[in-house]
């Protein structure tokens, strides 16, 4: 089955490095319980590193798709005749746009490690929302996605 053009499907992994800090989360937690003796040393390796891994895993969780006319993204599901013209930002003015450029109405899927991201205006008047702010690892394949639905919408 070939998938549409308009499909887009993206998840934004943690990276490598974080998986390193979670391993010294858990050794941080063995060597606390070293005087305790080595049950507690191996039980505080073994859970610290999988309750950190755990963290690690479910904030690179987040998904953004493009899929059946919707953007959905994290949490959010919002059909492509509800958006405006997106707009690719790049890392300078994805930070803008994190920081002092931002509205506190929009939705936001932003991950810090992802430099690049697409802001799209919500052009739905009934919707406070004045825009969506996603960071993206492939800002060209989600603008490309996002023009295909809106194209197959109308």
């Amino acid at each position: 089955m070939q998938l549409s053009t308009a499909h887009h499907d993206e998840r934004l992994t943690a990276p490598r490095s974080w998986w390193g800090i979670a391993v010294l989360i858990g050794l941080a937690c063995a060597l606390m319980l070293l005087p305790l003796g080595t049950l507690p040393l191996l039980a505080g390796l073994v859970g610290g590193t999988a309750l950190s891994g755990l963290l690690v895993s479910s904030y690179g969780s987040a998904r953004v798709r493009v899929v059946n006319g919707a953007l959905a993204a994290g949490d959010a599901r919002i059909p492509v005749t509800a958006l405006g013209e997106p707009e690719i930002l790049d890392a300078e003015e994805s930070r803008a746009w994190r920081t002092y450029k931002a509205d506190t109405r929009a939705f936001m899927l932003m991950r810090s490690y992802v430099p690049t991201a697409v802001r799209i205006e919500i052009t739905d008047p009934a919707d406070p929302t004045p825009y969506v702010y996603i960071s993206t690892r492939e800002p060209q394949a989600l603008v490309a996605a996002l023009s295909a639905a809106r194209t197959q919408a109308a």
